[in-house]
């Protein structure tokens, strides 16, 4: 029984991981819409700016600071541009 309750906590610290994953990456997104030359620097921009936000939120609500948020920042970044 505490096997099953450890484990369903370790699922559920994992769940806003795996929400940045769900989505594809932006130049997968990009690819996806065929986009090309201005339209495809537009749409990047934006996604980036966008992924950007919501890593920087993602590092508040994990209380991160320093290091751990730079280099929290950096992969989820790096994971949702692709």
């Amino acid at each position: 029984m505490r096997l099953v309750v450890l484990c369903s906590f370790a699922v559920a610290a994992l769940m806003p991981i795996a929400s940045f994953a769900e989505g594809p990456s932006c130049n997968a997104a990009a690819a996806e819409k065929k986009l090309a030359g201005a339209a495809k620097t537009s749409f990047l921009k934006k996604c980036t700016r966008d992924a950007a936000a919501s890593c920087d939120m993602a590092a508040a609500e994990k209380k991160l600071a320093g290091a751990a948020k730079t280099s929290f920042n950096k992969k989820c970044n790096r994971d949702a541009v692709g």
